[in-house]
């Protein structure tokens, strides 16, 4: 009986082994790369957000206060007059004006903002692109 030469079967073996490892090594690392990408982005969300509501409640606090100090300080000034309805009226409908024009802004800014995960998204299809040709 003829035995099989264990020398070129294993070196030709230990090559296939080698690539697989290789080709693995750099799925491994594209992966890592492009969940790298992912959190990078998550996090550059996470601080826009932060700072978004921080300068949201420090504006709403401090035009709070001014509405309010303005509002008083024009109804002392109109008190003794025959106009002070109409000082209180039309603050009311100002700040109701102000109101619906701050809340159609900050629709619109939602609407308006960048698409989460554009650049993983985008290496994505450039990874698909280069695969299939």
């Amino acid at each position: 009986m003829a035995t099989p030469s264990s020398g070129s079967d294993t070196h030709a073996h230990s090559g296939l082994l080698q690539f697989l490892k290789g080709y693995l090594g750099v799925w491994v690392e594209v992966l890592r790369t492009r969940f790298d990408l992912v959190l990078n982005e998550l996090e550059e969300e996470r601080e826009r957000l932060q700072q978004l509501v921080i300068l949201a409640a420090a504006t709403c606090f401090c035009l709070g206060v001014g509405v309010l100090l303005v509002t008083f300080f024009l109804v002392v000034l109109f008190w003794d007059s025959n106009y002070r309805l109409a000082v209180v009226g039309g603050l009311a409908v100002a700040y109701l004006a102000a109101g619906v024009l701050a809340g159609y802004t900050a629709r619109q800014k939602l609407r308006q903002r960048p698409r989460l995960f554009s650049a993983s998204l985008g290496e994505l299809a450039k990874d698909s692109q280069h695969l299939s040709s």
